[in-house]
């Protein structure tokens, strides 16, 4: 299963990076200070591996959606996972360097800062010729360990502010 170098290559495990990489961009161009990525081998495919950020369509499906929903000065360490999920969560001078998840109700403001460290998803290698691990994870070559997070819900209309 081992891809030479230089070759192009399609894969569960490229593809993911891919959005990690795209989002991570569109932050930094954004003006928030994303670490530079770091290239690891799963599977035999070497990827770069950037911040685990994501978000729900809603949060933002254009560049002018995300800049319109981040200020000030706000960096993102290499081992961070960051997840919005809500319309309106604005990000406002956050130092993160862990997993954030924050989650809004379509009527709620979110405001999140202020500085975030936890110890964060970390990516366990998974082999793809161990079947005691299930299929999607051998799959995709890796695995979060889920050690630590901050999670916070909004259920209910209103304004918000996480300061960290």
């Amino acid at each position: 299963m081992k891809v030479p170098k230089g070759n192009p290559y399609h894969s569960a495990t490229s593809g993911e990076m891919a959005v990690y990489r795209a989002n991570s961009l569109i932050l930094r161009k954004a003006g928030v200070q994303v670490e530079d990525p770091v290239k690891q081998e799963f599977n035999g495919q070497e990827v770069e591996v950037w911040p685990r950020v994501v978000w729900k369509p809603k949060w933002g499906l254009t560049y002018a959606d995300v800049k319109k929903k981040v200020a000030g000065s706000s960096s993102i360490s290499l081992k961070s996972t960051l997840a919005l999920k809500g319309r309106n969560i604005f990000i406002e001078n956050i130092s993160l360097d862990g997993a954030l998840v924050v989650e809004s109700h379509d009527e709620a403001e979110v405001k999140v800062g202020g500085s975030v460290k936890n110890k964060g998803w970390a990516i366990e290698k998974v082999d793809y010729k161990d079947t005691s691990v299930p299929e999607e994870l051998r799959i995709r070559g890796f695995r979060f360990q889920q050690a630590e997070q901050l999670e916070k819900q909004y259920t209910e209309p209103g304004k918000f502010e996480l300061k960290a």
